[in-house]
């Protein structure tokens, strides 16, 4: 049997590498995701349905939909998970700001836009889990229910996931909600299978 390798710490380099690389690829994403007036869950979600219903952009509806949770995130995960998600955060709203100034599709099939949407930002979030980073505060809310209740986070962030996909077939058509839950699911999939400590030891 040999010796486990010890745990590394990424130094600010690598942070800075991974967290500029997970958002760009989330910001990626989102332009696919509202190119082709779809959803996604938790709090992105949230900003998404709020953004397309009062014609608000994204990037600003998304950043003051997260402002509240920083307070919880930095109680519950110290500060410098809170720090690194209020980067992400904030350069995610100014990049998808941007893109479309730069990225126009003429067509861009559901489907594909879908799943491309799910495989982009789940890769995204992983880089950025990696680095002890985030893109949304809903899943500091379901740790704090998970401590105070002892019902699992998994189990909160997925019956809200639920919750704000079921509004959003009597606010949008029923056809882009399915695809919706087609690019959820591919992001959940990527992150079931990919984000596991016992495959990847560093903080």
């Amino acid at each position: 049997m040999t010796d486990q390798a010890p745990p590394s710490t990424h130094s600010l380099i690598d942070d800075i590498q991974g967290i500029s690389l997970g958002v760009f690829l989330a910001s990626l994403g989102v332009h696919l995701l509202t190119t082709l007036g779809l959803i996604t869950g938790q709090t992105a979600g949230i900003a998404v349905i709020i953004s397309y219903l009062s014609g608000y952009s994204f990037g600003v509806v998304f950043f003051l939909v997260n402002l509240p949770f920083y307070v919880l995130a930095w109680r519950r995960l110290g500060r410098a998970f809170t720090i690194k998600s209020l980067i992400s955060v904030t350069l995610l709203s100014i990049l998808t700001e941007i893109i479309p100034y730069g990225m126009v599709f003429t067509y861009l099939d559901p489907l594909l836009g879908a799943v491309t949407f799910g495989a982009l930002t789940g890769v995204a979030l992983l880089v950025l889990f990696r680095h002890n980073g985030s893109l949304g505060g809903l899943g500091v809310v379901a740790l704090l229910i998970q401590d105070t209740t002892g019902f699992r986070a998994g189990w909160v962030q997925l019956i809200f996931d639920l919750c704000l996909f079921g509004l959003a077939f009597f606010l949008f058509d029923p056809t882009l909600v399915l695809y919706s839950l087609l690019g959820a699911v591919v992001i959940n999939l990527i992150i079931a299978i990919n984000h596991r400590r016992d495959r990847y030891v560093a903080t």
